[in-house]
Protein backbone atom coordinates (compact mmCIF):
# COMPACT_ATOMS: atom_id res chain seq x y z
CA UNK A 1 0.00 0.00 0.00
CA UNK A 2 3.15 2.34 0.83
CA UNK A 3 4.56 1.60 -2.60
CA UNK A 4 1.68 2.23 -4.30
CA UNK A 5 1.09 5.38 -2.58
CA UNK A 6 4.71 6.80 -3.00
CA UNK A 7 4.12 5.70 -6.51
CA UNK A 8 0.85 7.53 -7.18
CA UNK A 9 2.64 10.67 -5.97
CA UNK A 10 5.71 10.46 -7.76
CA UNK A 11 3.40 10.30 -11.29
CA UNK A 12 1.58 13.25 -9.78
CA UNK A 13 4.47 15.08 -9.81
CA UNK A 14 6.00 14.23 -12.67
CA UNK A 15 2.74 15.19 -14.68
CA UNK A 16 2.97 18.23 -12.47
CA UNK A 17 6.18 19.58 -13.31
CA UNK A 18 5.13 18.92 -17.24
CA UNK A 19 3.23 22.05 -17.07
CA UNK A 20 5.25 24.77 -18.61
CA UNK A 21 3.19 27.62 -16.29
CA UNK A 22 4.42 25.47 -13.18
CA UNK A 23 7.62 25.13 -13.66
CA UNK A 24 8.39 28.35 -15.24
CA UNK A 25 6.33 29.98 -13.10
CA UNK A 26 6.98 28.52 -9.84
CA UNK A 27 10.71 28.25 -10.42
CA UNK A 28 10.69 32.09 -10.70
CA UNK A 29 8.18 32.59 -7.56
CA UNK A 30 10.39 30.33 -5.70
CA UNK A 31 13.75 32.40 -6.64
CA UNK A 32 12.27 35.22 -5.83
CA UNK A 33 11.40 33.94 -1.95
CA UNK A 34 14.58 32.76 -1.63
CA UNK A 35 15.97 35.94 -2.74
CA UNK A 36 14.03 37.90 0.21
CA UNK A 37 14.98 34.90 2.67
CA UNK A 38 18.74 35.35 2.04
CA UNK A 39 18.44 39.10 1.58
CA UNK A 40 21.29 39.91 4.59
CA UNK A 41 23.63 37.29 2.98
CA UNK A 42 22.89 38.30 -0.93
CA UNK A 43 22.63 41.89 -0.94
CA UNK A 44 25.75 43.37 -1.33
CA UNK A 45 25.71 46.46 0.93
CA UNK A 46 22.84 48.09 3.35
CA UNK A 47 19.93 49.07 1.73
CA UNK A 48 19.64 52.00 4.14
CA UNK A 49 23.45 53.06 3.78
CA UNK A 50 23.89 56.35 2.14
CA UNK A 51 26.91 57.90 0.36
CA UNK A 52 26.11 61.82 -1.16
CA UNK A 53 29.28 61.26 -2.74
CA UNK A 54 28.17 58.19 -5.10
CA UNK A 55 24.71 59.61 -5.86
CA UNK A 56 22.74 58.37 -9.36
CA UNK A 57 26.11 56.07 -10.11
CA UNK A 58 24.89 54.11 -13.24
CA UNK A 59 24.59 50.20 -13.68
CA UNK A 60 27.26 47.59 -14.67
CA UNK A 61 26.52 47.94 -18.19
CA UNK A 62 27.05 51.82 -18.76
CA UNK A 63 30.86 53.16 -19.26
CA UNK A 64 30.98 55.23 -15.56
CA UNK A 65 29.62 52.18 -13.82
CA UNK A 66 31.24 51.33 -10.73
CA UNK A 67 32.52 47.70 -9.35
CA UNK A 68 31.18 48.36 -6.32
CA UNK A 69 27.85 48.43 -6.87
CA UNK A 70 26.53 46.59 -9.78
CA UNK A 71 23.21 48.01 -10.37
CA UNK A 72 24.32 51.67 -9.59
CA UNK A 73 22.63 53.91 -6.75
CA UNK A 74 19.83 56.28 -6.16
CA UNK A 75 19.71 59.48 -5.30
CA UNK A 76 20.70 59.08 -1.79
CA UNK A 77 23.79 56.72 -2.56
CA UNK A 78 22.11 53.54 -1.78
CA UNK A 79 22.97 50.56 -3.53
CA UNK A 80 20.37 49.96 -5.90
CA UNK A 81 20.59 46.38 -6.24
CA UNK A 82 20.44 46.15 -2.52
CA UNK A 83 17.33 47.79 -2.23
CA UNK A 84 15.87 45.69 -5.26
CA UNK A 85 16.71 42.50 -3.03
CA UNK A 86 15.11 44.09 0.27
CA UNK A 87 11.92 44.87 -1.39
CA UNK A 88 11.27 41.73 -2.76
CA UNK A 89 10.56 41.22 1.04
CA UNK A 90 8.01 44.07 1.37
CA UNK A 91 6.23 42.75 -1.94
CA UNK A 92 6.34 39.01 -0.75
CA UNK A 93 5.84 39.52 2.54
CA UNK A 94 2.25 42.16 2.20
CA UNK A 95 1.36 39.40 -0.67
CA UNK A 96 1.41 36.77 2.02
CA UNK A 97 0.16 38.59 4.67
CA UNK A 98 -3.08 40.04 3.01
CA UNK A 99 -3.56 36.61 1.51
CA UNK A 100 -3.43 34.83 5.26
CA UNK A 101 -6.34 37.77 6.33
CA UNK A 102 -8.31 37.89 3.30
CA UNK A 103 -8.16 34.14 2.68
CA UNK A 104 -9.30 33.22 6.14
CA UNK A 105 -12.24 35.74 6.02
CA UNK A 106 -12.98 34.78 2.81
CA UNK A 107 -12.78 31.11 3.52
CA UNK A 108 -14.70 31.04 6.88
CA UNK A 109 -17.67 32.83 5.57
CA UNK A 110 -17.40 30.73 2.21
CA UNK A 111 -17.82 27.44 3.66
CA UNK A 112 -20.63 28.78 6.15
CA UNK A 113 -22.91 30.32 3.56
CA UNK A 114 -22.52 27.55 1.78
CA UNK A 115 -23.21 24.73 3.96
CA UNK A 116 -25.75 25.92 5.88
CA UNK A 117 -27.37 28.23 3.51
CA UNK A 118 -30.80 29.81 4.29
CA UNK A 119 -30.56 33.09 6.25
CA UNK A 120 -26.48 32.66 6.21
CA UNK A 121 -25.95 32.20 2.90
CA UNK A 122 -28.61 35.18 1.98
CA UNK A 123 -26.53 37.60 4.68
CA UNK A 124 -23.27 36.07 3.73
CA UNK A 125 -24.26 37.03 -0.31
CA UNK A 126 -24.84 40.44 0.81
CA UNK A 127 -21.54 40.83 2.35
CA UNK A 128 -20.12 39.85 -0.59
CA UNK A 129 -22.34 42.39 -2.82
CA UNK A 130 -21.26 45.01 -1.03
CA UNK A 131 -17.98 44.24 -0.64
CA UNK A 132 -17.94 43.78 -4.70
CA UNK A 133 -19.71 47.17 -4.84
CA UNK A 134 -16.79 49.24 -3.41
CA UNK A 135 -13.60 50.01 -5.39
CA UNK A 136 -10.98 49.03 -3.78
CA UNK A 137 -8.06 51.17 -4.55
CA UNK A 138 -10.48 54.70 -3.60
CA UNK A 139 -11.22 52.67 -0.43
CA UNK A 140 -7.75 51.32 0.66
CA UNK A 141 -6.48 55.08 -0.17
CA UNK A 142 -8.77 56.73 2.08
CA UNK A 143 -8.11 53.96 4.91
CA UNK A 144 -4.50 54.19 4.56
CA UNK A 145 -4.81 57.70 4.23
CA UNK A 146 -6.64 57.82 7.84
CA UNK A 147 -4.67 55.09 9.57
CA UNK A 148 -1.17 55.99 8.64
CA UNK A 149 0.90 54.89 6.16
CA UNK A 150 2.65 51.70 7.75
CA UNK A 151 3.04 47.90 6.71
CA UNK A 152 0.80 46.58 9.19
CA UNK A 153 -2.16 49.33 8.15
CA UNK A 154 -2.03 48.45 4.55
CA UNK A 155 -2.19 44.59 5.26
CA UNK A 156 -4.89 44.81 7.36
CA UNK A 157 -6.54 47.39 5.10
CA UNK A 158 -6.07 44.85 2.31
CA UNK A 159 -6.84 41.42 4.06
CA UNK A 160 -10.26 43.24 4.62
CA UNK A 161 -11.35 44.32 1.73
CA UNK A 162 -9.82 41.24 -1.12
CA UNK A 163 -11.70 38.64 0.75
CA UNK A 164 -15.12 38.51 -1.64
CA UNK A 165 -13.25 36.31 -4.33
CA UNK A 166 -12.48 33.68 -1.36
CA UNK A 167 -15.98 33.57 -0.15
CA UNK A 168 -17.38 33.00 -3.52
CA UNK A 169 -15.54 29.98 -4.67
CA UNK A 170 -15.44 28.75 -1.62
CA UNK A 171 -19.76 29.15 -1.40
CA UNK A 172 -20.24 27.45 -4.87
CA UNK A 173 -17.63 24.71 -4.01
CA UNK A 174 -19.66 24.17 -0.32
CA UNK A 175 -22.80 24.19 -2.26
CA UNK A 176 -21.75 21.13 -4.49
CA UNK A 177 -20.21 19.54 -1.52
CA UNK A 178 -22.37 19.41 1.09
CA UNK A 179 -24.84 17.24 -1.00
CA UNK A 180 -22.06 14.29 -1.65
CA UNK A 181 -22.52 10.87 0.10
CA UNK A 182 -19.68 11.28 1.92
CA UNK A 183 -21.29 14.09 3.36
CA UNK A 184 -25.03 12.33 4.16
CA UNK A 185 -23.07 9.33 6.26
CA UNK A 186 -21.03 11.86 8.32
CA UNK A 187 -24.83 13.44 9.57
CA UNK A 188 -26.25 10.30 10.03
CA UNK A 189 -23.33 9.11 12.29
CA UNK A 190 -23.45 12.57 14.18
CA UNK A 191 -20.48 14.22 12.87
CA UNK A 192 -20.11 17.87 14.10
CA UNK A 193 -20.70 20.85 11.34
CA UNK A 194 -17.40 22.20 12.21
CA UNK A 195 -15.46 18.86 11.72
CA UNK A 196 -17.63 18.39 8.74
CA UNK A 197 -16.81 21.54 6.94
CA UNK A 198 -12.77 22.10 8.10
CA UNK A 199 -11.96 18.24 7.85
CA UNK A 200 -14.13 17.09 5.00
CA UNK A 201 -15.41 19.31 2.93
CA UNK A 202 -12.37 22.43 3.19
CA UNK A 203 -9.80 19.80 2.11
CA UNK A 204 -11.90 18.85 -0.63
CA UNK A 205 -11.61 22.18 -2.19
CA UNK A 206 -8.18 22.74 -1.79
CA UNK A 207 -6.76 22.88 -5.98
CA UNK A 208 -9.67 25.77 -6.41
CA UNK A 209 -8.36 28.03 -3.31
CA UNK A 210 -4.87 27.05 -4.35
CA UNK A 211 -5.81 28.93 -7.13
CA UNK A 212 -7.34 32.05 -6.15
CA UNK A 213 -4.33 32.37 -3.88
CA UNK A 214 -2.04 32.84 -6.61
CA UNK A 215 -4.08 34.95 -8.37
CA UNK A 216 -5.04 37.22 -5.34
CA UNK A 217 -0.83 37.40 -4.26
CA UNK A 218 -0.43 38.94 -7.97
CA UNK A 219 -3.27 42.01 -7.53
CA UNK A 220 -1.72 42.08 -3.73
CA UNK A 221 1.63 43.05 -5.30
CA UNK A 222 0.43 45.91 -7.50
CA UNK A 223 -1.61 46.89 -5.13
CA UNK A 224 1.39 47.52 -2.73
CA UNK A 225 3.19 48.89 -5.31
CA UNK A 226 0.59 51.32 -6.50
CA UNK A 227 0.11 52.35 -3.07
CA UNK A 228 3.85 53.01 -2.03
CA UNK A 229 4.26 55.06 -5.15
CA UNK A 230 1.44 57.17 -3.48
CA UNK A 231 3.47 57.43 -0.77
CA UNK A 232 0.70 55.67 1.32
CA UNK A 233 2.68 52.46 1.55
CA UNK A 234 5.14 51.81 3.70
CA UNK A 235 7.33 54.43 4.44
CA UNK A 236 11.07 55.64 3.45
CA UNK A 237 13.85 54.90 3.83
CA UNK A 238 12.07 51.27 3.93
CA UNK A 239 13.17 49.99 0.49
CA UNK A 240 9.96 48.65 -1.60
CA UNK A 241 9.91 48.91 -5.36
CA UNK A 242 6.84 50.81 -5.37
CA UNK A 243 8.13 54.02 -3.60
CA UNK A 244 11.44 53.51 -5.35
CA UNK A 245 9.47 53.76 -8.70
CA UNK A 246 7.94 57.02 -6.98
CA UNK A 247 11.36 58.23 -5.53
CA UNK A 248 13.47 57.85 -9.53
CA UNK A 249 10.34 59.10 -11.31
CA UNK A 250 11.74 62.81 -11.08
CA UNK A 251 15.00 61.42 -12.97
CA UNK A 252 13.09 59.47 -15.86
CA UNK A 253 14.93 61.78 -18.81
CA UNK A 254 18.38 60.82 -17.10
CA UNK A 255 18.54 58.17 -15.24
CA UNK A 256 15.55 55.52 -16.62
CA UNK A 257 17.23 52.78 -15.04
CA UNK A 258 15.98 53.96 -11.56
CA UNK A 259 12.15 53.17 -12.84
CA UNK A 260 12.90 50.20 -15.18
CA UNK A 261 14.82 48.33 -12.27
CA UNK A 262 12.18 48.35 -9.56
CA UNK A 263 9.58 48.07 -12.66
CA UNK A 264 10.99 45.16 -14.47
CA UNK A 265 11.35 43.30 -11.06
CA UNK A 266 7.69 43.95 -10.14
CA UNK A 267 6.69 42.88 -13.76
CA UNK A 268 8.77 39.28 -13.35
CA UNK A 269 7.18 38.26 -9.60
CA UNK A 270 3.45 39.27 -10.94
CA UNK A 271 3.96 37.49 -14.18
CA UNK A 272 5.22 34.59 -12.65
CA UNK A 273 2.95 34.35 -10.32
CA UNK A 274 -0.08 34.75 -12.67
CA UNK A 275 1.75 31.67 -14.47
CA UNK A 276 1.66 29.57 -12.05
CA UNK A 277 -1.80 30.36 -10.59
CA UNK A 278 -3.00 29.61 -14.86
CA UNK A 279 -0.74 26.50 -14.53
CA UNK A 280 -2.55 25.36 -11.75
CA UNK A 281 -5.68 25.78 -12.60
CA UNK A 282 -5.64 23.99 -16.33
CA UNK A 283 -4.02 21.28 -14.04
CA UNK A 284 -6.41 21.30 -11.85
CA UNK A 285 -9.52 21.60 -14.26
CA UNK A 286 -12.32 19.00 -15.31
CA UNK A 287 -10.42 18.39 -17.92
CA UNK A 288 -7.09 17.32 -15.95
CA UNK A 289 -8.83 15.24 -13.28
Amino acid sequence: MAATDTSARNAYLRRLLRNSGVTLGGGIVAAMILLALLAPLIAPHSPFDQDLTRRFLPPFWHDRAVPGHLLGTDHLGRDYLSRLIYGSRISLGVGFGVILVSGSIGITLGLIAGYFGGIADMVISFLITTRLSLPIVLVALAAVALGGASLVTLITVLGLLLWDRFAVVTRAAAQSLRSREFIKGLHAIGASPARILFLEILPNMRSAIIVVITLEVANVILLEAALSFLGLGVRPPTPSWGLMIAEGRENILFDPWLIALPGAALCILVLAVNLLGDGLRDFTGPRKK
